[in-house]
């Protein structure tokens, strides 16, 4: 049974990720390649800084909210992040929530929905990429870029998606999906050794 958690990295009031990340929800529901998707949102999440006094490979968390986030992660065998550009680069509380954890990041592949103005948040999406192959996580080719993020949310405050995002999207699913099949031996290996 294939897991997909959508992680939504914008914590800010006002911020025009949710909708992105409900859009990214529904579609992925619907595209139907995985048995269960997930929109987690890391305002609701609510993590402090880095407050664990261990390294996160040890896996010895003291904090609960740390123990709840660590089964969020390990729990799925994908994911996507939802992601603003913030100054040329990713925001803070998404490289504080990866580095949280280690091993319950392994193996796992990763798509990017970036949004943002004339670059399309393509330049934190770049970015992030160093970090999560650290993690041994795979960062897929195919993804989503909204430039002028804004221009296509609608009254209501729902996005309106364009063809263009909606058949990225759908491609990044179905690489995820292939991504995280050919992943499985290794994640199950990690689990028994």
């Amino acid at each position: 049974m294939a897991v997909l958690k959508i992680i939504l990295a914008s914590t800010r009031p006002g911020r025009v990720g949710l909708p992105v990340a409900q859009w990214m929800e529904s579609l992925a529901v619907a595209h139907g390649v995985f048995d269960t998707v997930e929109l987690v949102d890391l305002a609701a999440v609510n993590l402090p800084f880095m407050n664990e006094p261990n390294h996160p490979r040890l896996g010895q968390y003291i904090h609960q909210h740390t123990r709840d986030w660590s089964r969020i992660v390990d729990e799925a065998d994908a994911f996507v992040f939802v992601m603003p550009e913030y100054n040329y680069g990713y925001n803070a509380e998404l490289k504080n929530a990866i580095d949280y954890l280690h091993t319950e990041w392994h193996y796992k592949p990763v798509g990017l929905v970036s949004y943002g103005g004339v670059a399309a948040g393509t330049r934190a999406a770049q970015q992030i990429k160093q970090v999560v192959t650290t993690l041994k996580m795979t960062p897929i080719f195919e993804a989503v870029s909204i430039p002028f993020v804004r221009q296509f949310i609608g009254d209501d405050g729902n996005l309106i998606a364009n063809e263009v995002m909606t058949t990225a999207a759908e491609a990044m699913l179905d690489e995820l999906s292939r991504v995280a099949d050919a992943l499985s031996p290794l994640r199950t290996a990690a689990v028994t050794t």
